[in-house]
Formats: C-alpha cells, structure tokens, sequence
C-alpha cells in the first residue's frame, strides 16, 4: 500500500487486529477484531462497516455483536462467486491486521416498535442477529428468513420465533404472505435487491403496512461489482 496513502487512511478508518476465527454456519464465519481505536464507538444494532479486503477494495459486513472496551465481530458469508470479499474472509486469520471505517448505516433497529418483523436470507441474518440480541424478552417478533440449507442458518437471539425457510422451497414473498403479519410494528427487510423489492411490494400493497414503517436494505445484486 503506497506510503502516500497512508495519512489518508489514518484520518478514513480504524485499525484492528484479529484475535478470533471460527466457522459459525457451513458457510460463514465469525471474525473478532480488537483492538484501543475499536473502544467507545457508537454502534447502533444492524449498523454494518467497510472492510478494506485487500489493496484498497472496501466490502461491507453488519455487525454481529460489538465490545464498547473495543471489540467487534462480523460474520463473513462465503459464496460461489470467490470475490476479494468472500477470498477474505475465508483466508483471513488470527493476528492479521485490519483496517476499517468506523460504524455507519441507517438501518437499524428501532426499539420503541409495538411490533418487529424481520425478512431477509443469509445476509441479512448478521444484522438481524444484532437487532434480537438487542431487543428485551417480552418483545413482539416474527418474520421469516431464507437459507440455502439448514446448516447455514445463525443461531440468532429469539431466532426460535422466527419461520426459517429453505431457498427452492418457497419465495420469500410467498413466505411474507403465508405469514400474513398485521400492520402496526416495524419490518426490517435486507438481502437480496429485487426480492426486497418485492417483500416490501407485499407489505405495502397486499397487507397494507404504511411504506415508513418498512425499512429496507439491499445488501446485494447479482453480477454487480463491489458486493461479494
């Protein structure tokens, strides 16, 4: 990395080291990096950061879980398509050194909710992890998350109230429909770009939640560059 560039990525990230690797699913895992810069932020649950991965290529993860005294972890999904994302994460190891941006994101939990539905597959099960985990006992949930088998599903905070479905099964629309979940909380919709879409088109248009209380967030789109 060019000695020029350095002063630059000073002032853009925070620098950690990785201290634990651990095959969580079949195809994810859990990375811990700690490090005294990584203490004291501001982290909201499902809130992600950009990692930069290899050179100056940035790939952004959701927070798993996060240490105020300067810990945090991210779940890494490895995929078919073996980008410098899905190449990192698979090789990446304890005592690597990191460097990332500090926490950002707007989709996040929103605690007061009377109601909270989570729909998403894979990638979104990391954010959605850290919204449960948030959330106290006596909190309303359901929603329903899709897998490509059942080994890759997370073991998720209160993910026992929630409709695990298989990919090929069912759609996630269908699942959303089957669910059938009455307006008045807050939906969190994540994964996939057009089958957000059309999970949110279900919400709005066939169960009549107002469009403000579904937040959506597209992690990723096939064949477009910059997200595997």
């Amino acid at each position: 990395m060019p000695a020029l560039l350095d002063p630059v990525l000073e002032l853009l990230t925070v620098r950690g080291t990785v201290t634990e690797a651990e095959q969580i699913t079949a195809r994810m895992r859990r990375l811990r990096i700690e490090d005294e810069q990584l203490a004291g932020l501001e982290v909201l649950p499902g809130q992600q950061v950009r990692v930069l991965v290899g050179g100056l290529t940035l790939r952004t993860y959701s927070i798993w879980r996060y240490d105020p005294s300067g810990g945090l972890e991210l779940c890494v999904l490895d995929h078919a398509a073996g980008g410098p994302g899905a190449q990192w994460g698979r090789t990446v190891a304890p005592g690597d050194q990191v460097r990332l941006r500090r926490p950002e994101g707007t989709f996040t939990l929103r605690p007061d909710a009377a109601r909270h539905l989570f729909v998403g597959e894979e990638t979104a099960s990391v954010a959605f992890g850290a919204m449960l985990a948030a959330l106290p006992g006596e909190a309303v949930v359901s929603g329903c998350v899709e897998t490509a088998t059942a080994a890759d599903r997370l073991p998720l905070a209160g993910g026992d109230r929630l409709d695990w479905v298989l990919r090929g099964e069912t759609s996630l629309p269908d699942a959303v429909r089957r669910l059938a979940p009455e307006p008045g909380g807050i939906a969190y919709v994540a994964g996939e770009a057009r089958e957000v879409q059309a999970v949110r088109r279900v919400l709005v248009q066939e169960a009549g939640w107002d469009r403000r209380a579904v937040l959506t967030k597209p992690f990723w789109t096939p064949g477009r560059k910059g997200m595997d």
